[in-house]
């Protein structure tokens, strides 16, 4: 199993010009907020992939949790769904693709969970340049992966 990490605009454009048959997506996106334009919405991938899970959460730290009226257990509470589908992409034999905004830090680090979880080598994308995975989803999806 493959896992790659897309920015909206990539994959965007990968969308346009053709997108790959067997794939899973996780594909997370912003909450909505006076920051985001009326018009700002999720990747749609319903033209293109028919195995998407969709996540809504913010890219923040623990640190950070109570500004949001957050707690560990209730930030990302989708979080074992989201195992039981990676589970059954790799069950299935098909590679991820692990999309956010910028393609650097909730992608990545789910990514990296993934990597770890099946192949101990997650350490790999905090150790790339281009990434700056979040530690809290890191952990979220990791342990979400171990218990489910």
């Amino acid at each position: 199993m493959n896992v790659s990490i897309y920015s909206r605009k990539a994959i965007e454009k990968l969308i346009r010009k053709g997108f790959p048959s067997d794939v899973a997506v996780i594909s997370f996106y912003d909450p909505m907020s006076e920051y985001k334009s009326k018009d700002y919405k999720p990747v749609n991938y319903s033209e293109v992939c028919n195995r998407v899970f969709y996540i809504c959460v913010y890219d923040i730290d623990i640190e950070i949790l109570g500004e949001y009226n957050l707690t560990y257990d209730t930030y990302l509470p989708e979080v074992n769904r989201l195992a039981e589908f990676i589970k059954c992409a790799k069950n299935d034999n098909v590679d991820i693709i692990c999309q956010c905004e910028y393609g650097q830090s909730r992608s990545s680090a789910c990514a990296a969970a993934i990597l770890e979880y099946f192949y101990h080598t997650g350490i790999k994308v905090f150790a790339d340049y281009r990434y700056y995975p979040n530690q809290l989803i890191f952990n979220k999806i990791f342990n979400a992966l171990c218990v489910n």
